[in-house]
């Protein structure tokens, strides 16, 4: 039966990578929300709902739950950013379990969702957990039931053993994993931390409403690369190692990610959890397994991802190590780097210490050549700064490059910058009223080569 009297409204969260919100309307809006619920959506604000998993795979489980409101006669509306990444078929980068299909994926990240979802709500107490040198284990007993043990973190956790007694259970815990044991449950994730703060708190753009909301007015609006936001840097790096298998990575502890090339010469550090002020990249080449470092670069955890991967792209085709990749600056190297700024009418301004060129238009951003660095390549100073928003000295997100960086790697960043373009959330938005929302119709595409987080090693 066809309900016109509730309105329902699917879309992207403005502050999470995947998670989902759903706004409902109208005089049927309660029964809705019970549909919402079933399939894994939370309340966090009046009529306001959000869908935020472990396994970043919220899109698939909104279209399940678009079917349901569907089959109990709603029409609800999708997002075109959300259809889009419902339409997307994504590959799983580094999945430990290789030899599963994508359904048999999905049913193991379930069960890890809900072993998350019954600590969350307390339904299962964790008393005692330990790290086995390549993941988190724990052990815990659900309520009024059976005692268990876990192995794995986020979408890969999983029951490994179950106990009548919980004294049996963190007997044989302690008997396994001896000096490793720890009291309680172990820290949250970083996956699961960002499902707990988008569950706790509306987000910080109310999702537009479906009596205001029509196509006509996209939520986000497509802007040059150094004016974007800053994206899913993490996605980044499982889909740059699952693209390039010459690189393998190793984590020695839960903050700090390692992807070393196989020739031994080139290294990528990744800060999982790091915050303005911090370098989220640490990128650096050597002469040799054993020689000198040549160059080093550092990244922004703000910097736009479209930078970013022109960086690593870079790097996987050869330019950021090998014989000749790291030169000298002369007048004709810094005029091949910097030659995509000019030929985009950036501007170019020469002071004592800098050559500087700055992107034409309103948004801030620019390019600097440390000449006095440039004269003392293991000096403290970078000598290059690729930085956006804000101003030189306080930016909104910068790439640091050391002296001897590669001209081919450098240009590289420069095209991006001087011409590609990324997205970001409009600030504004001017209300009308929408046509009567439709359920959107599936469409097919081609697998996009996209990773989703890895699992840890």
């Amino acid at each position: 039966m066809h309900r016109p009297d509730a309105l329902i409204h699917l879309a992207l969260h403005p502050d999470h990578t995947s998670a989902v919100t759903a706004t409902l309307s109208g005089s049927a809006a309660p029964s809705a929300r019970v549909v919402l619920l079933n399939h894994g959506f939370r309340d966090t604000a009046e009529n306001a709902m959000v869908l935020a998993r472990i396994d970043h795979d919220e899109p698939f489980y909104a279209a399940k739950a678009a079917e349901a409101l569907a089959h109990h006669g709603y029409s609800p509306n999708i997002d075109p950013a959300l259809q889009e990444e419902i339409d997307t078929e994504w590959t799983y980068g580094n999945y430990p379990m290789h030899w599963l299909n994508r359904e048999e994926i999905r049913e193991v990240s379930a069960e890890a969702q809900r072993i998350h979802d019954d600590i969350a709500s307390g339904r299962l107490t964790i008393h005692l957990h330990a790290h086995d040198g390549w993941t988190t284990v724990a052990v815990g007993t659900y309520a009024g039931g059976k005692s268990v043990h876990l192995h794995g973190e986020n979408y890969l956790r999983q029951e490994t053993a179950d106990y009548d007694s919980e004294p049996d259970a963190v007997a044989d815990f302690h008997r396994q994993y001896t000096v490793a044991v720890r009291p309680g449950p172990a820290p949250l994730t970083h996956s699961e931390r960002a499902a707990a703060d988008v569950l706790a708190s509306p987000p910080s753009e109310s999702p537009v409403s479906t009596a205001t909301y029509t196509p006509s007015e996209p939520l986000r609006e497509t802007v040059p690369v150094y004016a974007a936001e800053p994206g899913d840097h993490e996605a980044l790096l499982n889909s740059f190692l699952d693209a390039n298998r010459e690189w393998e990575k190793y984590r020695p502890h839960d903050e700090t990610t390692i992807a070393n090339h196989e020739s031994l010469a080139l290294r990528i550090e990744f800060l999982h959890e790091a915050v303005h002020g911090d370098d989220a990249w640490t990128i650096a080449a050597y002469e040799s397994p054993v020689g000198e470092r040549l160059w080093h670069a550092t990244v922004t955890p703000t910097t736009p991802v479209e930078i970013t991967k022109s960086l690593l792209n870079s790097l996987a085709s050869a330019n950021g190590w090998g014989s000749g990749s790291a030169q000298p600056v002369t007048n004709e190297t810094l005029a091949e780097a910097t030659r995509p700024l000019v030929e985009a009418s950036w501007s170019h301004a020469v002071t004592a210490r800098l050559i500087e060129w700055s992107a034409p238009g309103p948004e801030p951003a620019g390019v600097s050549f440390n000449t006095v660095a440039a004269t003392k390549p293991n000096g403290p100073t970078e000598t290059w700064t690729i930085w956006g928003g804000n101003t030189p000295h306080q930016p909104t997100w910068a790439v640091r490059l050391s002296t001897h960086a590669p001209v081919a790697l450098l240009q590289d960043i420069t095209f991006e910058i001087a011409h590609g373009q990324g997205h970001r959330r409009r600030t504004t938005s001017t209300a009308r009223s929408a046509p009567r929302p439709t359920m959107q119709s599936p469409r097919t595409r081609p697998a996009k080569p996209v990773a989703r987080p890895a699992a840890r090693r």
